[in-house]
């Protein structure tokens, strides 16, 4: 046998794993980047596209010095682990495994330990923790001190998503109670559609002309990024049981069917409402059809899942649509994109209807809990459904808490929002750099801001247009 393939690796799982790895390193670098490059307002897609491309990087850093067995090492205390680094070639080459995830039922159930080297658990599940953090970002979109988020982005990683990874997934307390998140539920969708709204209260909203319209720069590549995301999403669920098995079958064909069932119904309800399908809308229906699932994806009847869909579909919908209209509490807050909604909204969604529809068998399977099922299969299922509700609060406070302490430590050294000058103007005076090279955003044309265009126009040189636009010749 190779010296590189030890007994106890499965080339079939550890391939799979790594693809997986990829295929959700590839929903945030490049699909969240260019769905929110291109998403926002013109003015602002250098911003929002850096604010994702920075966290993927500084997460990953983040993540292999301290951040990884604070989530996934031994026991510092029952919602955190010790935080020493995943560097080592002797802990990154041997066998994987998550010390504390064997489970105090009596029968001694073993830890989990899959068939993959410690060096694929820790680059699968950094990807994971790298879109909780762009997810969150989101919220804070085309305002938030471009500094602030760098400062931010590992705090919020090490003090805050560690702690909700630890306590649902690397043997914390809720691990070890029973609480079921197949694939980021509460983990990644519940925690950032919470810390998202709470940063964006403490951050403090767009300017006025922002607010009041904000449309998208580029609905192609809006599709594109959204596209990437979807098709991303088999690896971020298929992947959760390290291995290539059934499980992960089930859990791939459930997510795509709860995300095709809700984006129908969101745009169903558009086309009801409104008069006529959107766009942005088919994009937010998919997105909560996916959040929605992926909590019981692999424990769940596909039968279920379209439930969840058709649930995903309307309930953040109405909470988006209606709701947010009606709450004030939720109007305090400028959450850009609406990842309260979209995330937060159905990842709660999807954890409660866990505790429902658990299937049995299914959760024989995967959950180390023998006899885990939902409320509607009978049994214990009514008390599972209790635990979901108590996993979810547990979430839910610790993200609201840690953002705030966070943000308002940042705070004593910076300004959290960027001064209204500068939003006016967006990426050129945050970056020094604009998105595409042609003039205006959509508003009326002043000589005041547009300097070089309105020089061009005083020499005779002709339309603006022309000498705005490297390449670009348009004949009038």
């Amino acid at each position: 046998m190779a010296a590189g393939s030890p007994s106890w690796l499965n080339t079939g799982d550890n391939s799979w794993q790594i693809t997986a790895s990829t295929l959700v390193g590839l929903q945030s670098m490049p699909g969240l980047v260019i769905l929110y490059a291109s998403i926002v307002k013109k003015k602002w897609a250098v911003n929002s596209a850096f604010m994702a491309l920075y966290a993927f990087a500084a997460v990953l850093i983040c993540w292999v010095v301290v951040g990884y067995r604070m989530a996934f090492g031994d026991q510092l205390i029952p919602l955190w682990g010790k935080g020493i680094p995943a560097l080592s070639q002797s802990y990154l080459i041997g066998q994987g495994n998550i010390p504390e995830s064997g489970v105090n039922d009596g029968r001694g159930t073993p830890r989990i330990q899959p068939n993959v080297p410690m060096a694929s658990l820790v680059y699968f599940q950094f990807t994971f923790a790298a879109i909780t953090v762009i997810l969150l970002g989101g919220s804070v979109l085309a305002r938030m001190n471009i500094k602030a988020w760098m400062a931010f982005v590992p705090l919020w990683v090490i003090f805050s998503y560690t702690v909700g990874a630890y306590s649902v997934w690397g043997g914390g307390f809720l691990f070890q109670w029973g609480v079921i998140d197949y694939s980021g539920g509460y983990v990644i969708h519940l925690s950032s559609g919470i810390a998202g709204l709470t940063a964006a209260y403490w951050v403090g909203p767009r300017i006025k002309s922002d607010r009041e319209r904000f449309p998208p720069n580029n609905v192609l590549l809006m599709l594109a990024g959204a596209g990437l995301l979807w098709m991303g999403w088999s690896g971020f669920n298929g992947g959760a049981p390290h291995s290539a098995n059934v499980v992960a079958s089930i859990a791939v064909l459930n997510t795509n069917v709860s995300a095709a069932t809700s984006l129908l119904v969101w745009t169903i309800l558009d086309v009801f409402y409104f008069g006529k399908p959107s766009v942005i809308g088919a994009i937010q229906g998919m997105m909560t059809g996916l959040a929605c699932v992926t909590p019981g994806a692999g424990v769940v009847q596909t039968w279920a899942a379209i439930i969840m869909g058709i649930l995903a579909g309307s309930i953040p919908w109405l909470s988006m649509m209606v709701l947010h209209k009606k709450l004030s509490f939720l109007q305090k807050a400028d959450d850009t994109l609406g990842v309260f909604h979209t995330h937060a909204v159905a990842g709660l969604m999807g954890g409660l209807l866990t505790g429902l529809l658990a299937e049995p068998t299914l959760c024989d399977l995967y959950l180390p809990i023998i006899g885990t099922r939902g409320a509607f299969y009978g049994g214990s299922g009514g008390v599972q459904f209790l635990k979901q509700l108590a996993g979810s609060t547990f979430i839910i406070g610790w993200n609201i808490v840690s953002t705030t302490v966070i943000l308002l430590f940042i705070r004593l050294f910076m300004p959290l929002r960027m001064p209204d000058e500068e939003l006016m103007i967006g990426d050129d005076a945050v970056h020094g750099e604009e998105a595409y090279a042609l003039w205006g955003d959509g508003e009326k044309f002043d000589p005041r801001r547009h300097g070089n265009a309105a020089a061009n126009m005083e020499e005779g040189a002709g339309s603006p247009y022309i000498n705005g636009a490297r390449g670009v010749i348009i004949e009038l």
